[in-house]
């Protein structure tokens, strides 16, 4: 990644997005010292003009912006940073700087497609995922059945919490299953989005 830090005076501006509900967060400015800092660190750091030096976020309060990826736009002048945040990102106490709730929502999901995707790459030990895909296509199969017969029983006659928590290990045991056999959950909303037209 060359970026071009000379167009902005050795500023490039960072637009820091959660990386699990892709919720943009907060704009800051970086310089090539506070870039290489975050990645050294794993803890985003900008280059504050109000302050006039590095400034780790979360350096007070604790709500550090733990880096998950950085890319670069077309133009190699400014970057996306995705972060898992640990706490509140505004000054105000705000989840974002603009005030918006930072909830897990539907994105969450591509995050867990993308994690059960990464175990079944790399197979740690200890993982219960990896666990699955080591039992094969049968066992993940007979899993899917098994829960989503305990959701319907939940459904039915359990409490909505109950059925929330079945009805999540269900559709967790299918991203499980869609990943051995090659599929994700964009698959899936491809055919849905096919029927709906």
């Amino acid at each position: 990644m060359k970026l071009d830090f000379q167009k902005s005076e050795g500023l490039i501006p960072a637009v820091i997005q959660d990386a699990r509900t892709n919720k943009v967060l907060m704009l800051g400015y970086m310089n090539e010292e506070s870039l290489a800092k975050t990645k050294e660190t794993g803890k985003v750091t900008f280059f504050s003009r109000s302050k006039n030096r590095l400034w780790t976020k979360g350096e007070e309060s604790g709500n550090f912006l733990n880096l998950v990826s950085i890319a670069s736009d077309c133009d190699n002048d400014a970057l996306l940073v995705k972060v898992n945040p640990a706490g509140p990102v505004c000054h105000t106490g705000a989840d974002t700087c603009w005030n918006e709730e930072n909830k897990t929502d539907i994105a969450f999901l591509a995050y867990l497609q993308d994690f059960i995707t990464k175990r079944h790459e790399e197979m740690p030990e200890g993982s219960y995922t990896t666990s699955l895909f080591k039992k094969g296509v049968n066992r993940m199969a007979q899993k899917v059945g098994e829960e989503a017969v305990e959701t319907v029983i939940e459904a039915v006659n359990g409490t909505n919490e109950d059925f929330i928590y079945e009805a999540s290990d269900l559709l967790y045991h299918l991203i499980v299953l869609l990943t051995s056999k090659g599929y994700s959950l964009s698959d899936i909303a491809g055919e849905l989005a096919k029927r709906h037209k």
